[in-house]
């Protein structure tokens, strides 16, 4: 009793911190895939607004407002043969107990190049 006692808060806390890496990681993965879908729409014409509606609907990872998409260069710079750029940028929380406190939130970065056509 004592044993596990002792050693329960220490296994908890582990497994914790095993979840909150493989939610870093599948947000980074999801991030460069929903990137990559996203400059498409850049490279084909596509509008500002559209690029980012597509983005925020695409990426499931919690509160579709806390997704920053960023296009460079902007809409109206853009021509035929030059390159679009999407950044998307997602932070992500921690559960496990006492490591929010003092530990700031991870922020999950994916970005990807395309030529417009």
């Amino acid at each position: 009793m004592t044993e596990l006692a002792l050693m329960l808060p220490l296994l908890l806390f582990l497994v914790c911190g095993i979840v909150d890496f493989g939610r870093v990681l599948y947000a980074y993965l999801h991030l460069n895939l929903a990137a990559q879908e996203t400059v498409r729409l850049g490279g084909l014409g596509r509008s500002d607004a559209d690029i980012t509606a597509f983005a925020r609907n695409y990426v499931h990872l919690g509160k579709a407002e806390s997704l920053v998409v960023t296009i460079d260069p902007l809409e109206a710079r853009r021509k035929s043969g030059e390159y679009v750029k999407v950044t998307l940028r997602y932070p992500v929380g921690y559960i496990t107990p006492l490591v929010g406190g003092l530990l700031p939130a991870p922020v999950v970065a994916a970005d990807s190049t395309i030529r417009v056509e």
